[in-house]
């Protein structure tokens, strides 16, 4: 037995100590519901704790937090588990899934969740009384874990911003034990840090924000055949560059897996997915798409007027968990040499095995200061180019190799600076490497912060920012 195979037990009479003091359950590896906990949406990567607690309220996670700090353990957090990045070998894994509390209020446009709620959620309660969030692509993600990356909506990202922008504040479980009610005015710093700074300061286990006046809005997808993704992705190229601030899209070059869920055109099929969102009149909508219909003849044309609870249909982002390789960049520009370049690299000579390749057009309000500032690092880069591949370990090399050569291919027109929830794992756990994702001034402020707040870093396990 090894040293860390030593320190990684934790006795049964710890744990249930710590049961004692907490109303969710305390779990230890080999116990019934441990690997249900632990389980994450990237299946390549498996989470292998000392001990889970699964919290139901925020006094379990002080406790929890308390009992990590005794023992000399990182804590790492999760919900849903989309961007865990780390095994968490050695560490107390706070489950927050219980935590579900929310309460909409139509007359303040606002509403405050707890750490487990999924966007989903809130976009229903909130279409309830003609309100919508700021949710992104995927509405089964963790409103927490997204909103302290920043958070982009495909729907109101350009015209609004970042949804860190509209947080009015955060509870929040500090590595000292304390449960904070931080707001811009209670504590500037630490409300700055929180938001875009991820999971480095403590375990949220609430958070506040607006809502907006939203009930339905002009989009979906068009789908064409990958044959034409060279017409369609210069079409699109061009045409995103004079589009208002209330138009947002995406374009995804996709290799489909068979599923029997797709339908027919769709299914094990090479694809061009381009995804529209408009929040103008749908006759405007329907002018301003015009000439990306006539790119090319459409597979499958799904672009109209939608109810806002039903978005996730625009990006039809995966649902279930699967074993996955991916890679980001941000680009200064998309110039057509770089068209050029990911045509030749996942055109239909390619025989490229990733399953999607996507660019989001950006700019708009995401390149605006909010009102009160945070550390969200992306503003002023128009696209954000990120990629995938489905594979278990065995094919993981070979994937990563693959999105590599297209990552490296765009370097010429790259930025160093990136979109903290797209991080990769390679890049969210090279401190050096978030230096650059930061870039300098704001890094060297986030780790002071870190050493204000977390000066052993605890919270060590994913998005790692050192102390200062």
């Amino acid at each position: 037995m090894t040293f860390d195979d030593l320190f990684s037990q934790i006795s049964p009479a710890e744990a249930d100590e710590l049961s004692s003091l907490v109303s969710g359950p305390v779990l230890l590896p080999g116990d019934e519901g441990y690997e249900a906990e632990c389980q994450i949406f990237n299946l390549n990567v498996s989470l292998e704790p000392a001990l889970v607690v699964g919290a139901a309220s925020a006094a379990d996670i002080r406790a929890a937090v308390r009992f990590a700090a005794r023992q000399g353990r990182p804590v790492t957090v999760k919900t849903t588990g989309h961007q865990q990045v780390g095994p968490a070998r050695n560490a107390v894994l706070i489950s927050t899934r219980r935590m579900k509390g929310i309460a909409v209020d139509a007359s303040r446009r606002s509403a405050r969740v707890e750490a487990g709620v999924i966007w989903q959620e809130v976009i229903d309660r909130a279409a309830s009384v003609g309100l919508a969030p700021m949710s992104g692509s995927a509405p089964l993600v963790g409103v927490a874990g997204y909103t302290l990356g920043g958070g982009i909506s495909p729907v109101l990202g350009r015209s609004r911003g970042y949804a860190a922008d509209y947080v009015r504040s955060l509870e929040v479980v500090t590595a000292d034990g304390e449960l904070r009610h931080v707001t811009a005015d209670s504590d500037a710093e630490l409300f700055w840090a929180l938001l875009g700074g991820k999971g480095n300061f403590g375990v949220v286990t609430a958070l506040e924000f607006d809502l907006f006046p939203l009930t339905h809005f002009y989009g979906g997808g068009i789908y064409f055949p990958g044959e034409h993704l060279a017409d369609v992705l210069h079409t699109w190229r061009t045409w995103q560059s004079d589009m208002p601030e209330e138009m947002s899209s995406s374009l995804a070059v996709q290799r489909l897996p068979p599923l029997p869920e797709l339908p027919e055109p769709l299914r094990g099929a090479f694809v061009v997915h381009v995804r529209i969102a408009h929040l103008g009149p749908a006759a405007e909508g329907e002018r301003l798409i015009a000439p990306l219909r006539a790119a090319a003849p459409a597979l499958i044309d799904t672009v109209g007027e939608m109810p806002y609870a039903a978005m996730g249909a625009i990006h039809m982002d995966p649902l279930t968990p699967m074993p996955y390789v991916d890679r980001t960049t941000m680009l200064r520009a998309f110039p057509a040499d770089a068209a050029d370049k990911l045509i030749e690299l996942l055109g239909p000579g390619s025989d490229s095995p990733l399953v999607s390749v996507e660019i989001r057009m950006l700019g708009g309000a995401l390149d605006r200061e909010p009102a009160v500032p945070n550390a969200v690092s992306s503003r002023g880069l128009p696209f954000v180019l990120f990629g995938f591949g489905v594979g278990g370990p065995d094919r993981a090399g070979f994937l990563g190799g693959a999105l590599d050569e297209v990552m490296n291919a765009m370097e010429p027109w790259a930025d160093g600076r990136r979109m903290v929830n797209f991080l990769s794992v390679e890049e969210a756990t090279d401190p050096e490497r978030l230096s650059e994702v930061y870039g300098a001034e704001r890094y060297q402020r986030l780790t002071a912060a870190k050493k204000a707040y977390d000066p052993t870093n605890m919270f060590r396990v994913n998005h790692n920012i050192l102390p200062g």
